[in-house]
């Protein structure tokens, strides 16, 4: 291993600074003074004359094809003092055929789509991207070659379509709000557009994207012509005001009115800063809670648009796990003789929060987040002498992010990354640092990234650590590989705003993949990969976890998706996180995995995907066996409906269950886990949208032999413990939303939501009955109406001079 790491590093090294120079496309615009409505027309005299941007060339799936003469694409780009105008003619021989399924923003859904990628820049850095669907959606994201595409941004600009007997037309107008760009006179902005023929599954772009390349954004195209333009006062405010309706079988009915307001300010033409003042969000969608029987707490997704929204530059290293601002409080007070805590809240109030980030000319991203939750009590009630006391289960928190993030040859990157959390009085404190790299040669080959990242906690007792990465590879070609390792140390701890679940080790992992980058006779797309991972816990160098696998992955010519794969895991891995105590350890035994994924093409009206998975362990009646089926249906351009089942049963599974003096008890347990999932979606039209989420969840865990874990990691049978430990959780979610685009920006929601949830240890396998218990005296309905209107500081000083 060591051997491969030297010869692929002296190969990054030698291929640093040769480059595969390619010409580019270009384009060149011409500022206009009449005024452009934007109604997929093109015929205002500005059109006609300006210049023309076609030979589009496949992305996928035959890289480098021409694009058919019947389905040609025309682009023009115009530009005044406040915005640049697009104008594009998609020609398509049979119009009828154009998919144009009405979803809602930011959902691509089954739709042709033409899009518009802008560097401001031209550093191959960071695009700006803006999609419009042939039913009339939006769709914009921010685009990294690190990060990927992320549509949590939005920015607020103007579209239209219109189907025509040639095809589609378009009239895009992009505020310079909207964008970024350096403050020149002449400006040059890297440009590509692409256009996705649905039907036939074809994505083209206008510039050449070679796929072979792991890069895209370097390979954009050029706009010329733009000159003597300024950012505008980028100044948004989006007040809101929202009420709620709450109700349950164990609580009055109760009505809450909230108000607050966001703010958005460009302070150059680089950084902005958001703001959110008295935050709202009631309205964000629901958790899948499941059964956690394991050592490590449940990881949720971030739900809450702040944090989701244009935070490329803070997911660096790994570092920022946001659900912990406002979680529920995790500090337990001392209870006395007779004491119990009572009224726990179950989450901490944000007081505000405030996020600055951005890019400047010279490549260096900065990026700063900053929030404050309130202190937040408990009460300990105590049976004794019927006395009642408060006890703060969270103090008065500040969480702070701070990035630096300096790119250079277009494609690679050294960061800084700073996370504290500070607590009012004598509560831990926690700041971690990290120092990454990611640097690729100029022909985009071959990469090397890693980092090192050091902990400090401020407790009763201090403590440091680190945490170090490594990773060689060839993103380039048909065959492709890479190798790399983790180190981190006992002490290393980031989860006071991160999240982490082992420490003390270090580890390994290899992988070489092969891709077909053109179809073939059966393949659309194909690749096959090989890889293995083993870590070690340091102290005892055992082997605490390993995996070899093989993986394959396709598209058949009737863009079916077929994958599958085989884990084998050869040998006895020592898990010291199980027994939940220190120096600890069970042996789990060796095990293979084999699954199964198909997924149909979603373009028909009817379609399927299905997973079935085995894991087996060797040698012993123990598996794991579970099947995931999501039928979906899309009845017309509007509606459509997608339903999920997923069952997975554990036979003999082996695990922690409770402390008995000084054992440790485990057991063997068998457990069955059903999910009905229900989505549907209705548009009215683009901006107008109905949704409806539903979510059952059942599982139980039924223990069937009591043990005793011994110093070796084995188990030893144990008749005296009687405590019942059996499992049996449910519970129930179900959104049903509207939601309309009134204006650019500015939206009113209306969510009705029910929730109920139930945990007892008593097994009852009859599934209408426990489904029937779930909603007995446990069900909480919430109603909210939601309205948030934006408003442009510019539109506003225009209105206040006309008024």
């Amino acid at each position: 291993m060591p051997t491969k790491f030297c010869i692929l590093f002296l190969l990054f090294l030698g291929n640093l600074f040769f480059s595969n120079a390619q010409t580019k496309k270009s384009i060149t615009t011409t500022k206009i003074s009449e005024t452009i409505a934007i109604d997929a027309e093109l015929n205002e005299g500005a059109w006609k004359n300006a210049e023309i941007a076609t030979d589009f060339v496949m992305f996928e799936p035959d890289n480098g094809q021409p694009i058919n003469p019947k389905k040609k694409t025309e682009v023009k780009i115009l530009y005044t003092d406040e915005a640049i105008y697009v104008g594009a003619l998609l020609f398509d021989d049979e119009p009828s055929k154009i998919m144009k399924e009405i979803t809602e923003r930011d959902d691509f859904g089954s739709t042709d789509v033409f899009g518009i990628f802008i560097n401001g820049y031209n550093d191959g850095q960071q695009d700006f991207r803006f999609f419009v669907t042939a039913a009339g959606g939006q769709l914009d994201c921010l685009a990294t070659e690190q990060i990927g595409e992320d549509f949590s941004w939005n920015a607020i600009w103007e579209s239209k379509v219109k189907i025509t007997p040639f095809g589609w037309a378009i009239e895009m107008k992009i505020p310079y709000a909207a964008l970024r760009f350096s403050s020149e006179k002449e400006q040059t902005w890297g440009l590509n557009f692409v256009r996705d023929i649905k039907r036939e599954r074809r994505i083209y772009t206008w510039t050449h994207v070679d796929s072979k390349i792991g890069a895209v954004i370097q390979q954009a195209g050029i706009l010329k012509g733009i000159q003597n333009i300024q950012t505008p006062t980028r100044l948004f405010l989006i007040p809101y005001s929202s009420f709620y309706l709450n109700a349950g079988d164990s609580q009055k009915t109760k009505g809450e009115l909230k108000g607050g307001i966001d703010v958005k300010y460009g302070i150059n033409d680089a950084l902005t800063l958001d703001a959110i003042l008295i935050p709202d969000f009631g309205q964000t969608k629901f958790d899948n809670v499941v059964l956690n029987l394991g050592p490590f707490e449940q990881q949720f997704n971030e739900n809450r648009p702040f944090f989701t929204e244009g935070t490329d530059l803070f997911s660096k290293g790994n570092l920022l796990y946001s659900r912990r601002i406002g979680q529920t409080p995790d500090f337990n007070p001392t209870l006395g003789a007779g004491e119990t805590l009572t009224d726990f809240p179950g989450s901490v109030n944000l007081l505000n929060a405030l996020k600055i980030s951005g890019r400047n000319k010279d490549g260096l991203g900065i990026g700063f987040l900053n929030a404050i939750t309130e202190k937040t009590t408990a009460t300990v009630s105590n049976s004794i002498d019927n006395s009642k006391r408060e006890v703060v289960v969270s103090p008065l928190t500040n969480y702070n992010v701070t990035v630096f993030d300096q790119r250079f040859n277009q494609n690679s990157s050294v960061t800084f990354i700073n996370t504290n959390v500070t607590r009012n009085g004598s509560y831990r404190d926690a700041n971690v640092t990290g120092l990454l790299f990611d640097l690729n040669n100029k022909s985009n080959k071959y990469i090397a990234s890693g980092g090192i990242k050091s902990s400090e906690i401020y407790d009763v007792t201090n403590t440091n650590g680190v945490n170090a990465t490594l990773n060689l590879a060839e993103t380039n070609g048909k065959f492709r590989y890479s190798v790399g390792g983790e180190y981190i140390s006992k002490d290393f701890d980031n989860n006071d705003l991160g999240i982490n679940f082992k420490t003390n080790y270090y580890s390994v992992y290899s992988n070489v993949n092969y891709r077909i980058l053109n179809p073939n006779k059966i393949f659309n797309t194909f690749r096959i990969s090989l890889g293995s991972y083993i870590e070690f816990y340091k102290p005892t160098q055992q082997i605490q976890s390993s995996n070899f696998n093989f993986n394959l992955n396709s598209t058949n010519k009737n863009n079916h998706y077929f994958g599958g794969g085989i884990n084998i895991n050869p040998f006895e891995n020592y898990d010291y996180y199980e027994p939940r105590v220190a120096n600890r350890y069970f042996v789990n035994p060796k095990n293979m995995r084999g699954y199964f994924y198909f997924s149909s093409n979603y373009n028909y009206k009817f379609a399927i995907d299905l997973n079935p998975y085995l894991t087996h362990v060797l040698n012993e009646n123990r598996y794991e066996a579970g099947i995931n089926i999501r039928p979906r249906y899309r009845f017309n351009d509007r509606f459509s409906l997608v339903y999920s089942f997923d069952y997975a049963r554990q036979q003999n599974d082996i695990g922690f269950i409770d402390f008995d003096n000084s054992d440790i008890i485990f057991a063997r347990r068998d457990r069955n886990t059903f999910t009905n999932a229900l989505s549907s979606k209705f548009s009215i039209s683009s901006v107008m949208n109905f949704n409806l989420s539903v979510r059952h969840y059942w599982s139980i865990a039924e223990n069937n032999q009591i043990n005793t874990l011994n110093s070796d990691g084995s188990l030893s049978p144990n008749i005296t413990y009687t405590s019942n430990k059996n499992s049996n959780f449910s519970s129930w979610n179900l959104d049903l939303s509207y939601s309309w685009w009134f204006a650019p920006g500015s939206q009113m929601s209306i969510l009705y939501r029910n929730n109920a949830a139930t945990f007892d240890r008593t097994i009852d396998k009859n599934f209408s009955s426990n489904f029937t218990n779930l909603f007995a005296d446990n069900l909480n309905h919430i109603l909210s109406i939601s309205v948030r209107y934006f408003i442009d500081y510019n539109q506003a000083k225009n209105w206040i001079k006309k008024g």
